[in-house]
């Protein structure tokens, strides 16, 4: 019987990471057993066992928590195990929410470089047979411990919370003006350059809830804008974070508007359904929310019951959107904002499902009427989805009128679901090129072409 010998593959991450960190294998061997004495572990491994690290062998997983903790005290970042090639491991002096942040770091890593974006993409597709979990599950914030072994060089107070919830509003405001491609690696590298390591640092109960509350809006605004940038992996992805972080901060506020986020997308793929699934959830977790979020929730469900034919109960729906909407101060909110705009927006989308094409264009121009000035992402979104659907109703000269609107907007911005209403905008005009409309349309359609090329 011929020998068979097991091969195994080198860890190339850890390789680089000793590079990075300048230590030889020996000295690494040192480090891992000085953080093991911190932890209460009596280790003794030297160069000859880092060696095998190096070669593909696998610590055991609370080594392992040792070895990314050394580096990243070592690099002054956070390091994950992804990163040091090996597989995820949580110790028993482990907070359960760890898992959640290394994976943000690992997505925020390459979402905050444009040029791997594709890898993360093709890596993570949207799942239409997900299981969402319920709010008593994730719920675990009393366990939210400082991960790292040892002593925190690191304390957060109310002010560390508080930069976090201001720059999650200026990056929203951000993606308003100039698009999801501007803005998204802007939150991704504050995720993980800055977020990160305080939800690893020492604070009070009080204040760590509140990080991992602020955190979890963060996530869920730029899982909100991978979506419309048409990375929906990722997006749900972050999406599934955000619920995490949500649960364990007790913010049912985030949770639910996560979930509604999640129910969005779902429709915006066509997957009615699930669309309504999430859409029910999200309400029926917030069962005390302020009117404004009540209309924020009641109106995607509305949405999603008349995808799936309902359209008794999404009327309903509307009405009860439209009752708390009336309700609600007129505050502005960049998270989960709920406006007369939107509002008419969803109603626009419920008569659509239900073959009622004029009023639906009829509440399109109401929305764009009642948006706010400076939402110009918004409009580039309304105004193609108008000039669509007054060309499937016949108005070419409307349509083109819309698609001018929309052009004098989506040249200032960085947006894929922009990028994607152009394409579709040339399609369906390309057999009307001999239109009088289309003739005078199709030098402002070139020069946009030339400047986004």
């Amino acid at each position: 019987m011929a020998n068979r010998t097991r091969t195994r593959t080198p860890n190339e991450g850890l390789r680089r990471l000793l590079e990075q960190a300048g230590w030889s294998r020996s000295q690494f061997a040192l480090v891992v057993n000085r953080l093991g004495a911190e932890a209460g572990m009596e280790l003794h491994y030297d160069q000859s066992a880092v060696s095998h690290w190096v070669g593909g062998t696998v610590p055991n997983p609370r080594v392992r928590r040792l070895i990314v903790e050394a580096f990243s005290r070592k690099l002054h970042r956070t390091v994950t195990h992804a990163e040091a090639g090996l597989p995820p491991a949580v110790s028993d002096r482990a907070a359960p929410g760890v898992d959640t942040v290394e994976e943000i770091v690992d997505l925020g890593r390459a979402d905050m470089d444009p040029s791997r974006r594709g890898v993360v993409t093709a890596a993570g597709l949207f799942s239409a047979a997900l299981a969402v979990p319920l709010f008593s599950e994730t719920a675990h914030a009393a366990e939210a411990t400082p991960v790292s072994p040892g002593k925190q060089t690191v304390r957060i107070g109310a002010g560390q919370v508080e930069s976090v919830r201001r720059m999650t509003d200026k990056i929203a405001d951000i993606l308003d003006e100039l698009g999801g491609g501007h803005a998204r690696p802007m939150a991704a590298a504050f995720l993980v350059n800055t977020v990160v390591p305080w939800l690893r640092a020492e604070a009070t109960d009080a204040v760590r809830k509140d990080m991992w509350a602020a955190a979890s809006d963060l996530v869920y605004l730029t899982g909100w804008m991978a979506m419309y940038e048409r990375a929906h992996g990722t997006a749900q992805t972050y999406y599934l974070k955000a619920l995490k972080l949500a649960g364990r901060a007790e913010d049912h506020v985030t949770y639910c508007r996560t979930l509604r986020g999640m129910s969005l997308q779902a429709s915006n793929l066509g997957h009615g359904p699930l669309a309504l699934k999430l859409a029910d959830s999200a309400a029926e977790a917030a069962p005390q929310a302020g009117p404004r979020l009540r209309a924020f929730l009641t109106g995607q469900q509305a949405h999603a019951t008349s995808m799936v034919g309902d359209h008794r109960r999404a009327r309903s729906l509307l009405a009860e959107t439209e009752s708390a909407l009336m309700k609600a101060d007129n505050r502005r909110e960049s998270i989960g904002g709920y406006d007369q705009s939107a509002y008419a927006f969803h109603v626009s989308h419920v008569l659509y499902e239900g073959k009622d094409l004029p009023g639906s264009i009829g509440a399109l121009q109401q929305a764009l009427r009642a948006q706010p000035a400076n939402e110009r992402q918004g409009r580039v979104h309304f105004y193609a989805l108008l000039a669509q659907r007054q060309l499937e109703y016949g108005h070419l000269d409307a349509a083109c009128d819309s698609w001018t609107r929309f052009l004098e907007d989506y040249e200032h911005i960085s947006s894929a679901r922009g990028d994607e209403h152009f394409d579709t905008m040339r399609l369906r005009l390309r057999p009307y090129r001999n239109a009088r409309a289309v003739r005078q349309l199709s030098p402002r359609v070139a020069e946009v072409a030339a400047l986004k090329a």
